[in-house]
């Protein structure tokens, strides 16, 4: 990793009129108004989801649990469909 540090060299005046100037000319991509500026929202972020996930304590014995995760990345969806699977076959109480 370098340690030097990044350095910003903002364009002249001049350099940016014309930059502004030749974008204003681009009729594929006008520039937005300032009411469509306004209607931009900040977005971080993972998206909301309608159906979150649940965090829960179980006890499980070990055996099920090193099994699952010998399975590799993603053990605890793979754990998550085989419940969901089973469900399926047997009506809750």
């Amino acid at each position: 990793m370098s340690t030097r540090k990044m350095t910003i060299e903002m364009p002249t005046p001049e350099e940016d009129a014309a930059s502004t100037a030749a974008a204003l000319l681009d009729l594929d991509n006008p520039p937005l108004s300032d009411l469509e500026l306004i209607q931009f929202r900040r977005v971080a972020g993972r998206p909301k989801t309608l159906a979150p996930n649940i965090s829960t304590t179980i006890r499980l014995d070990a055996d099920v649990i090193h099994g699952f995760q010998a399975t590799g990345k993603g053990w605890q969806t793979r754990m998550n469909d085989a419940l969901r699977d089973w469900l399926k076959s047997h009506s809750p109480a």
